[in-house]
């Protein structure tokens, strides 16, 4: 149970981070201004409290450990699932699950290959598709243009991955938390699917947008 609760908190936090992250990218529609000052403005959050950046640093520290405790509970809860599976001759009880609790496993190795490229192209600006640039607007705008489809392709992937992980984890975290009772599922499934299908449209409208002209 512990386990599971570790898993449901954490994804609490990264389904909360997601939805910041996500309102932040949909400034890119505002123009580079207004995006480049929202980028600068979490650097200077807290100041002179905290230290320039030091609140990027403190969440950085709560997301990694909140991701480690998440993947770490997701990996020994499904070794614990395997050992006590009953012998494949006798009658085992089906479980309803939803395609996105099939794809949580794939999917997961895919999003984290997409997080580690995304901090290096958008964040520490180490790949850079579109050209190296102290300006985030520039580095989204030049990530996405048409010549690096790939890149995009690799963005819609992920982010689609990302939104079947929401779908299958809110709704299991609720449960896990209390929430799932018999006369709340129809509203909890319409909450899970409503979240799931918010962040992902979020987060493709920016490098759609670039690809197709309507940013630049």
């Amino acid at each position: 149970m512990a386990l599971k609760s570790a898993m449901a908190v954490t994804g609490v936090i990264l389904v909360l981070y997601l939805i910041a992250h996500m309102y932040g990218n949909l400034k890119v529609f505002s123009g580079q201004e207004a995006f480049d000052g929202y980028a600068h403005g979490l650097r200077e959050l807290g100041y002179p409290l905290l230290p320039e950046s030091g609140f990027l640093w403190i969440a950085r520290i709560v997301l990694l450990a909140s991701v480690l405790i998440h993947i770490y509970s997701a990996v020994v809860l499904t070794l614990r699932a395997r050992k006590a599976r009953t012998d494949r001759y006798q009658v085992k009880k089906r479980v309803q699950r939803t395609y996105a609790s099939y794809t949580m496993r794939y999917g997961g190795i895919l999003i984290a290959l997409f997080v580690i490229f995304h901090i290096l192209h958008l964040t520490v600006n180490v790949i850079a598709p579109g050209g190296k640039s102290d300006s985030p607007y520039e580095r989204l705008v030049g990530g996405f243009q048409p010549e690096f489809w790939y890149v995009t392709l690799f963005y819609l992937a992920s982010v689609i991955a990302v939104g079947f992980h929401l779908r299958h984890g809110v709704w299991s975290g609720m449960a896990t938390l209390g929430f799932n009772k018999a006369s709340r599922q129809g509203k909890i499934n319409t909450v899970a699917m409503a979240i799931a299908v918010v962040v992902t449209v979020g987060f493709l409208l920016p490098p759609l947008a670039v690809t197709f002209g309507l940013v630049s």
